[in-house]
C-alpha cells in the first residue's frame, strides 16, 4: 500500500504541473491582456492568488506522498 501512495505522489505532482499550465496559460494571461477591466481583475486574481494556492497544495501533497509521510508506522 505504501508503494501505491508513492506512485500517487507522482500523480499529484503531475496534477500540480498541469493545473499550473492551465491556470497560467489558459486562464490567467489571456484575461490579464484583455480590454475589459473585469477580465483583468479576474486574471490577476487567478495568477497571483489562486494559482499559488492550488499548485502549491497539490505539489506539497505529492512531495509528502513521495517522502513517505503518510506511511503507516509499524
Amino acid at each position: 500500500m505504501d508503494n501505491i501512495k508513492k506512485i500517487l505522489g507522482i500523480l499529484w505532482i503531475g496534477v500540480a504541473l498541469v493545473s499550473a499550465y492551465l491556470s497560467i496559460v489558459v486562464l490567467g494571461i489571456p484575461k490579464v491582456f484583455s480590454h475589459s477591466v473585469e477580465d483583468k481583475v479576474f486574471g490577476i486574481i487567478i495568477l497571483f492568488v489562486l494559482t499559488p494556492i492550488i499548485v502549491g497544495g497539490f505539489a506539497i501533497f505529492g512531495y509528502y506522498c513521495l517522502k513517505g509521510e503518510y506511511d503507516n508506522p509499524e
